[in-house]
């Protein structure tokens, strides 16, 4: 659905994109990562056909940036982090607008624009003026102007930013929704842990290159260069303790919220062993688990804060 080949942009001697190569295939829903001025908003642009990229080719559902603008236009929805309202119009006066210049008529436009309200939860809003909206509900209006049309394709940058803990709740949701639908989104954020949960690829981009590419638990795979184990017990908690530490795959042992947090030795991947032992030693074993590392720790992980 969307494929970049060696796609830069430089502004004078600056690339704020270099040599970016991606693949989406249908259903993908990729997570873009990376500092401000990494070169997110930039793909996102050029993509949308309103950027021109220094070199390079990228083409969307087929057509390519350069002789298929007009194609890609009517199969992608863009949302760009911030976008203008019309401050004078109703929420369903805005979509009619839009969906008019879709050239969607009739009873059809009503029809798709009450869709989509529905789609966003936001039917009970319909009559309210746009500048009456909050920064969450503003969000979800633009990405119901963005679903307008069905579009096959959607890059949305930076859909949770500037909102509350439950409006980005309320997004995610959303997201995981259009996921269901098979659309194919490309998604920019620095909300990490939640992009993790909706995402099946990832990259992560610096100074307008992209360091990692892949399915997230590949990405995860490729930092995690330790095994880490929480281990607890019923009682004896320090016994335990000191009985790990003595053992020759254990490189150290320690104690955080009443959990051991126990890490082995380089080239140890197997530690289902563990766990007989500590039973066989008389502990009562009440919880034995992989530390699980998460996108958030992978980005600091990869990244040192450059921008372009």
């Amino acid at each position: 659905m969307i494929e970049t080949h060696d796609l830069t942009k430089m502004y004078g001697d600056m690339y704020a994109l270099n040599r970016l190569n991606l693949t989406l295939d249908q259903g993908d829903v990729y997570g873009f990562i990376g500092p401000n001025g990494a070169g997110k908003t930039t793909t996102m642009r050029i993509l949308a056909t309103l950027l021109n990229p220094s070199w390079g080719e990228a083409t969307v559902c087929g057509y390519s940036i350069y002789t298929g603008s007009k194609e890609i236009r009517r199969v992608i929805g863009y949302m760009p982090d911030f976008f203008g309202v019309y401050d004078d119009m109703k929420v369903i006066e805005y979509l009619e607008f839009f969906a008019s210049a879709y050239r969607i008529k009739g009873a059809a436009r009503r029809k798709i624009c009450e869709e989509v309200l529905e789609l966003v939860d936001l039917t009970y809003k319909r009559d309210a003026l746009v500048t009456s909206l909050s920064r969450g509900m503003t969000q979800r209006l633009g990405l119901a102007r963005t679903l307008l049309h069905d579009p096959q394709v959607l890059l949305l940058d930076e859909p949770a930013s500037g909102l509350d803990p439950r409006a980005r709740i309320e997004m995610r949701a959303l997201l995981k929704e259009l996921r269901s639908m098979g659309k194919t989104i490309l998604v920019s954020s620095h909300i990490l842990p939640e992009l993790a949960d909706i995402c099946n690829k990832i990259g992560i981009i610096e100074q307008g290159c992209l360091l990692v590419n892949g399915e997230v638990t590949e990405v995860m795979k490729r930092v995690r260069t330790d095994i880490v184990l929480n281990i607890n017990v019923a009682d004896r908690l320090t016994e335990a303790a000191d009985f790990l530490e003595s053992q020759p795959e254990v490189e150290t042992v320690d104690e955080k919220a009443g959990v051991l947090i126990v890490k082995l030795r380089p080239g140890i991947v197997k530690y289902g062993f563990l766990a007989s032992r500590i039973l066989e030693n008389g502990f009562e074993l009440t919880l034995f688990k992989e530390d699980e590392i998460n996108l958030e720790t992978a980005f600091m992980h990869l990244t040192k804060g450059i921008t372009s």
